[in-house]
């Protein structure tokens, strides 16, 4: 009686009513190979999951590769209105207007060192 199932087994025939109803399953080659079913299914898991990781953390280098420009130009419209505001002639303006009775001029001579002698 066994033989005949061994045969069976062996003359057993893929149709999609066998895979419906869950008797592949049962076959002896699938029950051999079952580890290493088990194995390729873990293995294209990780593989799914590591793909969908990568792909976040590429999103995520490029909002932060956005973001640093953003800022690298916030930084240079500071530096240019630092540079504008600490201009000579806007300073003066500046302190003429806060002092308004005794503005400052600019001097017309150079200014020189005096040297003291040990």
């Amino acid at each position: 009686m066994e033989q005949q199932e061994d045969k069976q087994q062996e003359t057993f025939h893929i149709t999609l009513k066998s895979i419906l109803g869950g008797d592949i399953l049962a076959h002896n080659f699938l029950r051999k190979q079952a580890n290493l079913l088990i194995l390729i299914v873990i293995l294209t898991i990780f593989y799914i999951n590591n793909r969908y990781e990568s792909q976040r953390e590429i999103i995520e280098i490029d909002r932060l590769k956005k973001e640093l420009v953003d800022t690298k130009y916030d930084a240079l419209t500071i530096s240019s209105e630092l540079t504008e505001r600490s201009r000579q002639s806007r300073i003066e303006e500046y302190v003429a207007t806060e002092e308004g009775k005794m503005p400052l001029q600019t001097a017309t001579t150079p200014p020189f060192l005096i040297k003291e002698k040990k």
